[in-house]
């Protein structure tokens, strides 16, 4: 191979990369730029292609385009990987025995202890890990309630909530609006799973 063929292969941990949507966008868009795909998931992607295509600031400048960011510090790599953590958990797997046992999944999918992943999310972000895991219960109860296949106490049992009235109390506390108001206000957003705070 001559020195015009010559390619790199990198790999770049993505932020607001949080759904199956994000991932097909993102290797549709960086096929069209001329950016061969090798792998791609939630938060990173590797890509091969020409040294003077795939430097920091094309790579930037294309992310900043749709909506996503380079993570390029260590510490902030970890965040995003809690929060897609927390997202696959509470909206993709709709698995109540791992929400009961959120600090143990996350534990198990990152390798840390959960005070730590708790301290270094806290450090970084306006809220704490605990917080965020509400907020994105809400947002997943509020999908729950406008799709109207389970009753709500099915939710609360879903979501990990003791009671009807310990879901309805967190709903209203978090949301400004009870559960019924909800149902009824139809003009009500929900909020990007990726922009909660």
């Amino acid at each position: 191979m001559g020195g015009y063929n010559k390619t790199i292969t990198r790999t770049f941990h993505i932020k607001n990369m949080v759904c199956n949507c994000c991932i097909i966008l993102l290797k549709e868009k960086l096929g069209q730029a001329g950016i061969v795909v090798d792998n791609i998931q939630l938060g990173t992607v590797t890509v091969t292609g020409s040294p003077t295509l795939i430097t920091d600031k094309f790579i930037d400048d294309f992310l900043g385009k749709y909506g996503f960011e380079r993570i390029k510090d260590r510490e902030f790599q970890l965040i995003e990987q809690i929060k897609i953590a927390i997202i696959e958990l509470i909206h993709h797997l709709n698995n109540v025995d791992s929400i009961v046992r959120k600090s143990d999944y996350l534990v198990e999918k990152l390798g840390l202890s959960y005070s730590y992943l708790s301290r270094i999310f806290s450090s970084h972000e306006p809220i704490t890990l605990e917080k965020y895991i509400i907020l994105q219960k809400m947002e997943r109860i509020k999908e729950l309630i406008d799709h109207n296949e389970y009753t709500l106490s099915e939710i609360a049992f879903m979501m990990d909530y003791s009671s009807v009235q310990y879901l309805s109390s967190q709903f209203r506390k978090e949301t400004g609006l009870s559960v019924t108001n909800y149902k009824k206000n139809t003009s009500v957003l929900k909020n990007p799973i990726d922009k909660l705070y």
